[in-house]
């Protein structure tokens, strides 16, 4: 039992009779069928490995098996905060463990990646002080800050490594959900970057793995968003020639009071944050709050700089109404700017012509608008939140 990325090349090593040991030719005696299973990255193929061989015990596999010569991960469920440690030998502690695994340094790389999206501790005995991981942002130190989401960042770390993907992703997303009810807009943009790292970390065009082979990996995946983005705009009828500096909008305000605007933009697929813009709408309407006008009002305050660069592609926070509003603008202006809206409910990309493009949530193209539309609509907010504290303060002077 085994991994491949190329399974005709790894197949067919097993019939080179010339390089075969003697385990190796009893081995191949011995099959009877060969099954596959495919995955969308190498970190899945990689924890489905360990379970596979954990549910089948085959013969050949003995030495993982044993649970002394492999690393394995070892979390102390029954502790009131727990921690994730790699052991290399599983005792009866009623701890929860997972391997063993056949590299220590693959293990190595899924535990730091896992930390980055759910920090934990990683000793047995944390100190009662904040520790240099925590500044880090890898351990939130619960034993001393007293963090109530601890449990949570386990329960979401196992059924990661128990390859329940899609489970994971439910749950964060009813987290993020709620946290939007709430108003706690920083809580749900934390849950929604976790969304994301999930879906980049199991997706095909992410390899964990090969950070030491390919320092330009990051480079690389950004550079197929784009390229992704570009196919599918220019095969539905937005043409785009270029995505070196791409503007997303979005609008925020309460019943139309202390509304805002912002614009942010990414360059060659990057965050480009001195280049991002926020507009406080001057047109009253407090009477009847209208999100078209307001949307419309930032474009045309926008455009109308000359010196400010144009951009490739302008993308708006909404669906139909929104781009047609947009549209509106560009086209009074006589510019030819590729425009599109990305629609939350189902995250479906709206074309000028008001055509729907429903993209898969492992789409790079996909992730690339999320994150853009993730990011207006995080700075839109937080200019609002500043709007409406200096609105509030005043009308406490002299009451408190």
């Amino acid at each position: 039992m085994g991994k491949a990325k190329n399974l005709k090349t790894r197949v067919s090593s097993y019939f080179s009779k010339q390089y075969l040991g003697e385990k190796t030719k009893l081995l191949v005696l011995q099959i009877k069928k060969i099954k596959t299973v495919e995955v969308a990255s190498e970190i899945e193929a990689f924890l489905l490995e360990e379970r596979l061989i954990k549910k089948y015990t085959p013969r050949y596999n003995i030495k993982l098996l044993d649970g002394k010569r492999y690393p394995s991960l070892k979390i102390t469920v029954k502790d009131k905060y727990p921690k994730v440690l790699l052991v290399r030998k599983q005792e009866a502690d009623n701890a929860r463990y997972f391997g063993p695994y056949t590299s220590t340094s693959s293990l190595r790389t899924v535990l730091k990646i896992l930390r980055r999206i759910f920090p934990y501790q990683a000793v047995l005995n944390h100190p009662n002080k904040l520790c240099l991981y925590y500044h880090l942002g890898l351990c939130p130190c619960p034993s001393v800050i007293k963090d109530e989401n601890y449990r949570q960042n386990i329960n979401h770390i196992i059924d990661f490594l128990e390859g329940n993907k899609k489970l994971l992703l439910k749950d964060l997303e009813k987290e993020r959900n709620q946290a939007g009810i709430r108003e706690d807009f920083e809580l749900a943009q934390a849950i929604q970057k976790k969304i994301e790292a999930i879906m980049l970390i199991t997706s095909p065009f992410y390899q964990p793995f090969e950070y030491e082979l390919n320092p330009n990996l990051r480079s690389d995946v950004v550079a197929l968003n784009l390229q992704s983005l570009k196919e599918i705009l220019n095969a539905n009828g937005v043409s785009v020639s270029e995505l070196n500096r791409i503007e997303c909008y979005d609008i925020s305000n309460t019943s139309g009071l202390n509304a805002t605007g912002s614009m942010v933009v990414f360059t060659n697929g990057e965050k480009d944050s001195s280049s991002y813009r926020r507009f406080k709408i001057k047109r009253d309407y407090q009477s009847k709050p209208n999100d078209f006008a307001m949307m419309q009002e930032v474009l045309e305050r926008r455009l109308g700089h000359s010196d400010w660069s144009k951009p490739s592609l302008i993308i708006v926070d909404g669906g139909k109404g929104q781009v047609s509003s947009a549209k509106r603008i560009i086209d009074n202006l006589s510019m030819n700017i590729p425009l599109i809206g990305l629609a939350k409910r189902e995250e479906t990309i709206i074309t000028p012509e008001l055509k729907e493009i429903k993209l898969p949530k492992d789409s790079p193209a996909l992730q690339l608008m999320m994150r853009l539309r993730d990011e207006a609509h995080r700075f839109a907010i937080t200019y609002h939140k500043k709007l409406r504290s200096k609105a509030f303060l005043p009308s406490l002077n002299g009451k408190i």
